[in-house]
Order: structure tokens, then sequence, then C-alpha cells
């Protein structure tokens, strides 16, 4: 599976696209603008096993909230919501309060839709997040997309119900092994977040997702198929929550 990668924005999604379906993945392509939506859908609508998840990026929120019109007109057409949430890293902090009316509006939404699952940003926001979900239960199922939090913010996420996408890219730092040491195995779940992470030199694609199975296996000190067992069944909790 990969819960977590943007199709449209590989230089040849078609490939990409072809790879997936070759490997029998199941694949959330999530969106940046609502604006992106329609074009993103069309380019998977016919492939088995992909979801398009409607999103507005809180690194755009400021520059693209007047697209929220047309997010609340395509809310219906999907119950995959993202990439959604707050980025409070250095050079995205200064436009929060754009941020949060983006947020809150897009779960306030999700909330009178019900049944949507939220692949959600939290860049050097982890905790702002956590009051968001907090003040809008029933908002959906949500995915902590590259978690990069502390434990004690990761245990109130549980709390609050909160999955886990995790990819290749966060092995690549001491701080992303520690969490991924810390994540209950049933909580967690593969994403890439191609083609932006990388991977060596290499923009990941969704069926480098396997790269993390392998990575898995050893860290829970599974066998192949109890780690792929698990991991299938979080998955069913997203596709039939």
């Amino acid at each position: 599976m990969d819960m977590h990668c943007h199709i449209d924005l590989y230089p040849n999604p078609e490939e990409v696209i072809r790879q997936c379906v070759e490997n029998n993945l199941y694949v959330l392509s999530v969106t940046t603008t609502p604006k992106a939506w329609a074009g993103t859908y069309a380019l998977t609508k016919e492939a088995p096993r992909f979801n398009t998840a409607l999103g507005l990026h809180p690194q755009l929120a400021h520059q693209r909230e007047h697209e929220l019109q047309l997010f609340d007109s395509l809310i219906s057409e999907t119950k995959y919501i993202g990439e959604i949430g707050l980025d409070g890293s250095r050079n995205y902090r200064s436009f929060l309060n754009a941020q949060l009316r983006v947020f809150r509006h897009i779960l306030n939404k999700c909330q009178k839709t019900k049944s949507k699952v939220l692949s959600i940003h939290s860049r050097g926001a982890v905790s702002m997040v956590l009051d968001e979900l907090e003040d809008h239960p029933g908002a959906g199922l949500p995915i902590l997309h590259w978690f990069l939090g502390t434990k004690k913010e990761m245990s109130r996420a549980i709390d609050l119900g909160c999955m886990f996408s995790v990819g290749p890219a966060m092995t690549t730092s001491q701080k992303g092994k520690q969490i991924l040491r810390w994540l209950p195995r049933e909580s967690v779940l593969l994403e890439t977040d191609g083609p932006f992470a990388i991977l060596g030199n290499k923009q990941l694609r969704p069926v480098d997702s396997f790269l993390m199975i392998d990575y898995l296996i050893e860290e829970w000190e599974l066998p192949e198929n109890a780690a792929i067992n698990l991991l299938r069944n979080n998955l069913k909790r997203v596709v039939v929550s």
C-alpha cells in the first residue's frame, strides 16, 4: 500500500500508475489544492485499488483559501480528504492563521459529511493539529502522515484514534527511526510521500513502500507473512471504516 503520495506531481504519472497496478498496490493519491482534484482523479479513475483524496495543503493555505468553496462542492465525491493539516516550520509559521481557518473549515465540513479518512500534515505543529482534532470529534479517521512528534504527542494522537502512515524516508534519520520504534504496530500504515520524498538520489514511488515492509519486518522481529498480514489488517480498518 501507499497511503500518501502525489500521483499528479510525478513527471511520468502513467508509468507510476502502471507499476502500482502490476504490483496490486492499494494507493491513496492526495491532492494539494481543490483545483487539482479533477485532473488527479481522471489519471487513476480506471485503475483498480486507487483512491484520490481531496485536499488543500497547509503550505498553500494562505494562497488558496479562496478554493474552499470548490472544496465544499467536491467533498461528496470521495471519502478521502488530504493533504490537509498545519505546518509550523520556519517558512510557514507566519501563515498559521490562514492555515487554521482552512483546517477548521475542512474539519467542520467533514463532521457534517461523516465517515471521512483524513491524511494530515503536522510538521512543526503536532500539538496544534491534535487540538483541532480534539475540537472536531467525528470529523473522520485521522492518519498522521510522516509524524515527527514527541512520544507524549504520539500517545495523545493514539487516544484520539489516529493512525500513522510511515515511509522509507523516515528511516534515514535517528528521529524517524525512534518514532518507528515507538509506534504501536496496529496503528501503522505505509506511505512514500513521492515524488517529494527522496531516498538516496531517487524520488520515491508507491512501489518503494515494499522497502518499508522490509524495514518493519526487522524492526518488529516478525516473519514476513505475519508483518504483511498485520499491515493488511490495518489497511482494512481504513478501507471499511
